[in-house]
């Protein structure tokens, strides 16, 4: 157990930096479906070979759906924001998702109402976004771009909106092939968006460098086969709200392997906000009802 909360812990914790080191040469929404459709067809043929039935119509619709809002709109945005946004930054603003689950949770699907924890976990979460923007940038100078900050967002509320959609989603009994055809058709619609931006025209294979293809590798075989494996196998162990934690260890462990192996900013304006939201993320997640799993938040998985 303890090998698996470190995968799930470092290892995610890792995919925002090799993220941007991928997106250095490879364009992001190509480089994204290629980790998702290599990861997936690998899952799915696993799934099979173990006597996983094969899926229905219904099934595929219902996986295609989450695949979208879960890949294609979250984690895609996270890797055309991380051309405009140090990895850290990213890591800390997919750690709002928990915020932004109770709140679609309590309004949109009739939730109980937030306990107090809980709601100081909100504001603290949402003072902690803005102490990251910070005040020259909501007084109008430029910091941070605001065109990665939005899009972040977009992506932590998408995460958020797939997460809970897949509680009641019609999905296969087995776990890796719902994964598999979750992956698959966020990697199509990836490459549809790919294709349409004129990323396929643009794309030299021989101008790529070594360490964007090791980038896609690592994500690929870590990030998205290894750690999501172990966060499914934890689910099976552990409480969720224990196997959740990794939503406020993630950003920790970006922030500081992009200081240590990308060169990037590590200031006080970063590490303030940082442990506003991480403490308004655990006083979400420990003020939940313990009889209700924890939704996933955002990774780049």
């Amino acid at each position: 157990m303890i090998m698996a909360f470190a995968a799930v812990y470092v290892v995610w914790g890792s995919t925002y930096l090799a993220i941007r080191f991928g997106v250095e040469t490879i364009p992001p929404f190509m480089m994204a479906g290629m980790r998702f459709a290599t990861a997936g067809l690998l899952l799915y043929g696993w799934a099979r070979l173990r006597g996983a039935p094969p899926p229905s119509a219904r099934e595929w619709r219902s996986a295609a759906v989450i695949g979208i809002l879960l890949l294609f709109i979250a984690n895609g945005g996270v890797t055309w924001a991380e051309q405009r946004v140090p990895s850290g930054i990213a890591a800390i603003l997919a750690a709002t998702v928990p915020l932004w689950i109770v709140v679609l949770d309590w309004i949109l699907h009739g939730a109980a109402r937030p306990r107090p924890g809980v709601i100081i976990g909100l504001i603290a979460g949402f003072a902690g976004v803005l102490m990251l923007i910070g005040p020259d940038q909501l007084l109008g100078h430029k910091a941070l771009d605001m065109a990665g900050i939005g899009v972040l967002l977009i992506a932590s509320v998408s995460w958020a909106t797939g997460s809970l959609y897949s509680r009641k989603a019609l999905l296969p009994s087995s776990p890796l092939l719902a994964t598999s055809m979750e992956m698959l058709s966020g990697a199509a619609a990836l490459f549809l968006l790919s294709a349409v931006s004129g990323e396929f025209q643009r794309f030299d294979p021989a101008s790529v460098s070594t360490r964007s293809w090791l980038a896609v590798g690592y994500l690929c075989i870590f990030g998205s086969i290894i750690g999501f494996s172990a966060y499914v196998w934890l689910l099976r162990v552990a409480h969720a709200s224990r196997v959740a934690t990794y939503a406020y260890v993630n950003p920790v462990i970006a922030i500081f392997l992009g200081w240590s192996l990308a060169g990037e900013a590590l200031t006080l304006q970063m590490l303030l906000p940082a442990a506003v939201i991480i403490l308004a993320v655990v006083l979400i997640i420990t003020g939940q009802s313990g009889k209700r799993k924890a939704a996933a938040p955002l990774t780049s998985s």
